[in-house]
């Protein structure tokens, strides 16, 4: 009897070869282990961030340095970086001029609570690499998001966000839903979740049009925030014309509409909206944007903010529940300033899209020869490949492509090779920082694995 396929692979074949990789790399890392378990009892079930535990290894390696596309940890493997911080060091780990930058503020103290004449800079540098957007400063894309979220509710009057299946924006409860026959319900494994997040917002298909008019033809709903492209899953493009319907639909109907650039920023200089010509009336960019400093920038046009404005005026006095004490601090501008100016350049822009294109061919190159059913897709210096024939056209066939067994020996394998992606997905990034020769080795991994899994 036939036996049954994961991915087009063999089931017996897949789970010998994550088994032989797993202890490969338990005996290869004795230093972070010992360091783990020393370390254990001060941490949640031994980690900082919960969510650390989600990596596939046996255990985590513990970082000594990083710099530029390359990790040492403390057993003394080097490792080429692909996963960057999941886009936060996007730009290479402690790029110079941002490294500088926080040495020279260091000296000049780390939170005021005041401005400083580089975030008048910041401003200007912020308008010339997004666009024409009236900015304001937060810590993650995640307090961006929320305080978006609020404006466009104040300046509408309306009470919901529409976002779509599979969607993510960071932590905040207003886009934790998804689509479950057709509805929109509070997504699966929220932690102490007690408010029924659908009276707030409402999920979509990406992609789908109709969908989205059905949802704006009610007339409660006051802001689309979307990804120009798919993320956080299986990545999944946006079809022709569907930006431009979204567009259309949300001034048809009243609604505002928010570009989440966070993971798309990889797109280009200016993001995948000034890239392709999008006219959102707000635009959130988080991670990379301070050259891993943690800083995240939301901006709205001239006429959104002339509309909260006005709104603001008249509301009474009290707490706005937007914005925390240490956002806005001087270490933000000083890296914005330096990332801005300095690191996040055309050139550089140039070098990551380049070295994209030459890991991209190279996996598919691989995948078709040993006749895998993946397929790779790119948005920038961002590369992906999945574990499924494709395009993918919406959140819920990402989520059916998604192959958690497959992707964890692999990521073990790749690491066991020297080659960090991300965790939660099959994404990869190409830094400034990036040489040919790291991008070389990866897919040589990659070939390696597949000449294995597929023998």
């Amino acid at each position: 009897m036939p036996q049954p396929l994961i991915a087009g692979l063999k089931t017996d074949r897949l789970t010998a070869f994550a088994a032989r990789e797993a202890t490969r790399y338990g005996r290869s890392r004795p230093k972070s282990a010992a360091a783990l378990a020393k370390g254990a009892g001060a941490f949640l079930n031994g980690v900082p961030m919960h969510w650390m535990r989600d990596w596939p290894m046996p255990h985590l390696p513990l970082v000594a340095k990083a710099k530029g596309a390359r990790i040492t940890d403390i057993d003394g493997y080097g490792i080429d970086d692909f996963c960057l911080g999941d886009t936060g060091s996007m730009f290479g780990h402690s790029p110079k001029p941002v490294a500088d930058a926080i040495r020279k503020q260091a000296r000049h103290g780390l939170t005021y609570m005041l401005p400083t004449t580089a975030a008048m800079q910041a401003g200007q540098l912020l308008t010339e690499r997004f666009g024409a957007f009236r900015w304001q400063i937060a810590t993650t894309a995640t307090d961006a998001n929320r305080c978006a979220l609020r404006v466009a509710r104040a300046v509408t009057g309306r009470p919901k966000v529409l976002v779509f299946h599979g969607c993510y924006h960071g932590t905040l409860d207003d886009t934790m839903v998804e689509l479950a026959d057709g509805n929109t319900v509070n997504r699966a494994g929220l932690v102490g979740q007690v408010q029924d997040l659908s009276l707030g917002a409402v999920v979509c298909e990406f992609n789908d049009l109709a969908g989205v008019e059905a949802a704006l033809a009610k007339g409660d709903v006051a802001a689309i925030l979307t990804e120009p492209v798919m993320t956080n899953s299986c990545m999944v493009l946006p079809e022709a014309g569907f930006h431009d319907g979204l567009r259309a639909l949300s001034r048809q109907y009243g609604t505002l509409l928010i570009m989440d650039e966070t993971h798309t920023i990889s797109s280009g200089l200016g993001g995948y909206t000034r890239l392709h010509g999008l006219s959102p009336d707000m635009f959130v960019v988080g991670k990379c944007v301070a050259g891993g400093m943690p800083t995240a920038v939301w901006g709205m046009t001239d006429a959104v903010a002339t509309r909260f404005n006005d709104y603001d005026a008249r509301r009474p006095a009290g707490h706005s529940g937007m914005g925390t004490t240490l956002s806005g601090n001087p270490m933000q501008f000083a890296c914005l300033v330096a990332t801005l100016s300095k690191v996040m350049t055309k050139d550089a822009y140039a070098h990551m899209e380049k070295g994209a294109v030459r890991l991209a061919a190279g996996l598919e190159a691989s995948i078709t020869t040993h006749g895998a059913p993946w397929h790779v897709v790119r948005v920038g210096a961002r590369v992906e490949f999945i574990c499924a024939p494709g395009p993918l056209h919406n959140g819920t066939e990402a989520a059916a492509a998604h192959q958690p067994q497959v992707e964890a020996a692999l990521h073990v394998a790749l690491l066991n090779r020297g080659c960090l992606i991300a965790p939660f997905h099959n994404m990869m990034l190409i830094s400034p920082a990036t040489r040919p020769r790291q991008i070389d080795r990866l897919v040589l991994a990659f070939d390696e694995i597949l000449s294995d899994l597929f023998a």
